[in-house]
């Protein structure tokens, strides 16, 4: 089958074979037929070695398609059934799981350690433990969400993470409330997700913050009051809470020049809610006497921060209520064999989210 390959670790681009092999179905198993995959800034960010993750490997975690084989013991599940992709499932038994953390559960990724694909010329491994950009991918169960026949697949695909964790930044981990002032830094697909769950919460000014001319205008067709630079934030700030800081501030790019930003531009007492997935070498420093005098509430928020099961369901109400937009969110649509050229738009910003369709 067709597949996109990282062979190394600090490589750019993906190189679209026909001899990759989904492994590993069995007991507790399920093999699904990939029909459109999303691009997250997250692969890229594995790509790049920001995120760990053993290569080579095939990049993609935010995909949607259809039960072609069951393992044993799987029961809820039929051939043909339409599904989402969920990378972080809830194995239901570990600490996280019991105190109702499900979204902290390790269980999934421990599967990102075991290759799911071979080649010719040895394992491959899947990002996440996924993979979804390839034709076929052999996951956990658990992985499996089944969705409604009204709902697309490249939409459920977009469900399966970056909607879900920018519209739970805002509603579960932040819970944004009605009358407040936010920020947004960093308007891709999550950033303006998180922008639209402000909005379904009621915030009262919603301000976007990107480098990239073409996602601040996103911005305000999706909930946003304003959209500014970077360069313009400090005077935003001014303007809109006269010097105070935001209620709300949404860190979504992952780094920690950016997170020391939208800490002083957070009101004393207000909150900071970490997005973007960063490295491990990248520190964010506070001193004391400002951790402790400004009284800011620091929440990263991982996934969205709360059970992703429910958090899909919420989106797909809000969707079906035309509460939030989804289809917007798709700028650009490739076949696999374009999977590089949708790198590009996405490092340049000029998508917010490309579909692949499989």
């Amino acid at each position: 089958m067709r597949a996109a390959v990282l062979h190394e670790i600090g490589q750019d681009k993906l190189e679209v074979l026909d001899d990759v092999e989904a492994v590993g179905f069995g007991p507790g198993k399920v093999k699904l037929r990939v029909r459109a995959t999303g691009l997250c800034h997250s692969d890229v960010s594995a790509m790049s070695g920001v995120l760990p993750q053993p290569a080579p490997f095939i990049p993609g975690h935010e995909g949607a398609g259809e039960v072609v084989d069951i393992g044993d013991g799987v029961t809820g599940f039929s051939q043909g059934d339409r599904v989402l992709v969920c990378w972080l499932p809830a194995c239901g038994s570990c600490p996280s799981c019991k105190r109702g953390q499900t979204h902290l559960c390790l269980a999934g990724l421990m599967n990102a350690g075991t290759p799911n694909f071979k080649r010719p010329g040895g394992d491959v491994f899947g990002f996440a433990g996924t993979g979804t950009f390839t034709e076929e991918v052999v996951v956990d169960a658990g992985c499996a969400v089944p969705i409604p026949d009204d709902l697309p697949y490249e939409i459920a695909a977009l469900i399966g993470c970056g909607v879900t964790t920018g519209l739970g930044a805002a509603i579960n981990t932040a819970r944004v409330e009605a009358g407040s002032s936010v920020a947004v830094i960093g308007c891709g697909g999550v950033g303006i997700s998180a922008v639209q769950g402000a909005r379904v919460q009621g915030a009262a000014q919603i301000i976007a913050v990107d480098p990239v001319a073409s996602r601040r205008e996103a911005a305000l067709r999706f909930g946003a009051t304003e959209a500014v630079s970077p360069d313009e934030l400090a005077d935003a700030k001014q303007r809109v809470t006269a010097g105070e800081g935001f209620d709300y501030v949404f860190e979504v790019v992952g780094k920690s020049a950016t997170a020391r930003t939208a800490y002083e531009t957070t009101r004393r007492g207000g909150t900071l809610c970490v997005v973007g997935a960063g490295a491990m070498d990248d520190f964010f420093q506070l001193n004391m006497f400002e951790l402790f005098f400004d009284e800011k509430r620091i929440l990263p928020s991982m996934y969205g921060g709360g059970d992703v099961l429910r958090s899909y369901e919420r989106a797909i109400a809000l969707w079906r209520a035309g509460r939030i937009d989804l289809e917007g969110l798709i700028t650009h649509r490739v076949r696999l064999d374009g999977i590089n050229d949708a790198l590009d738009q996405m490092r340049t910003g000029e998508a917010l989210r490309t579909c692949i369709e499989i």
